[in-house]
């Protein structure tokens, strides 16, 4: 095992320089005698509950704990999900630089929680859902308007399962998404149908088709992006696939205007 010592930042208030190890020891509920040894090395591998009780003991950022686990078990620790508390005005700013192209923000249990100007037009307008109704999920096992926009919507609710699936599992989220899950299964034997199937996919890129009811048919082109520096949230952006499609949603922002 390597040699560590949990230094701080001299300008971190959390933990002073001068804090012995005793007191880490005792919040950690570890003794002050096996703690001195795992910072020297000695004394084999701490178990993952042990390096999550000096973590928090610690006070660490996700950063420095996913350190201390690589330094002490050599792999990072198991993913845990905390809900996102919103964008900052700077992300949202991106999203409306994309004039003509439908873009929203998502969490790992896809609740769209930022959107522009030709998403609202296009897709769906956010701002008039709750927000708790604003999950792409929910609207396309839920929502009539978005079901009938899809031509294709068996494949496409299909598709949206699976990744749905492969993203909740990759954040760590499964317990967040149960009443959700629950709910659909519920509500929706289609969906209690997909579920059960376990199937999962990546939500990269590809081409949808939507039928707009005021703009028409649509080919959109699409691709998810993950947000530097928020692991926990994805932008996807729907590009129009020809000319025409871009001059039909500029008409439409316009009419909208």
């Amino acid at each position: 095992m390597l040699r560590w010592r949990p230094c701080r930042s001299r300008h971190s208030p959390r933990i002073s320089r001068n804090q012995r190890r005793e007191e880490v020891a005792q919040r950690a509920n570890v003794s002050a005698t096996w703690y001195t040894w795992l910072e020297q090395g000695r004394g084999g591998a701490p178990s993952a509950d042990v390096l999550d009780r000096i973590a928090r003991a610690m006070m660490l950022t996700d950063v420095e704990r996913e350190h201390l686990f690589l330094l002490g078990l050599g792999r990072p620790p198991e993913v845990r999900y905390h809900a996102p508390e919103g964008i900052s005005p700077r992300l949202q700013r991106v999203l409306d630089t994309l004039e003509y192209s439908p873009a929203f923000i998502r969490t790992a249990t896809w609740d769209v929680i930022a959107w522009n100007r030709a998403a609202a037009a296009v897709l769906t307008d956010y701002s008039t859902l709750p927000d708790g109704q604003r999950n792409v999920l929910r609207m396309m096992f839920r929502d009539s308007g978005v079901r009938a926009a899809q031509p294709n919507w068996q494949s496409v609710a299909r598709y949206v399962v699976a990744s749905f699936r492969a993203d909740v599992a990759r954040a760590g989220a499964a317990r967040n998404v149960q009443s959700l899950v629950d709910e659909l299964c519920a509500t929706s034997p289609e969906f209690a149908a997909m579920w059960r199937d376990n199937d999962v996919q990546g939500h990269g890129d590809g081409v949808k088709v939507l039928h707009h009811p005021i703009a028409g048919s649509l080919s959109m082109e699409f691709s998810a992006f993950a947000v530097d520096g928020r692991p926990d949230l994805n932008m996807v952006i729907y590009n129009p696939a020809t000319p025409a499609d871009a001059d039909r949603i500029r008409a439409l922002l316009i009419r909208n205007a």
